[in-house]
């Protein structure tokens, strides 16, 4: 996942701590694959403006710990540079959703 970001790229989830540049991303990303890993993403719907994409996704799977099925939805907007590359991402998801299906 990291491949598609730019070498100053970055990510930020929620409002929170921003994850910079590759190393970053794939640690994120890494966290996720770690706390469900069979994660089955899926994007489900795009807009694109000029160096501008706001995609939908959801994606399913198992809480490593709990075992309990998840389903989370969100949305992520990218800032693509020059060579198509994200320079930035901030994404959004249900927290909350999530925080409660694991638990359940």
């Amino acid at each position: 996942m990291a491949s598609i970001y730019a070498e100053g790229g970055g990510i930020v989830i929620n409002r929170g701590r921003p994850w910079k540049g590759r190393a970053d991303v794939a640690a994120m990303a890494a966290g996720f694959f770690d706390d469900v890993p069979d994660l089955n993403p899926v994007c489900d719907g795009r807009r694109v403006a000029g160096n501008d994409v706001v995609y939908s996704w959801a994606f399913a799977g198992h809480n490593a710990g709990t075992r309990n099925p998840l389903r989370i939805t969100g949305r992520k907007e990218w800032d693509l540079a020059e060579d198509g590359k994200v320079s930035a991402s901030r994404g959004w998801f249900d927290a909350e959703g999530y925080t409660r299906q694991v638990a359940v």
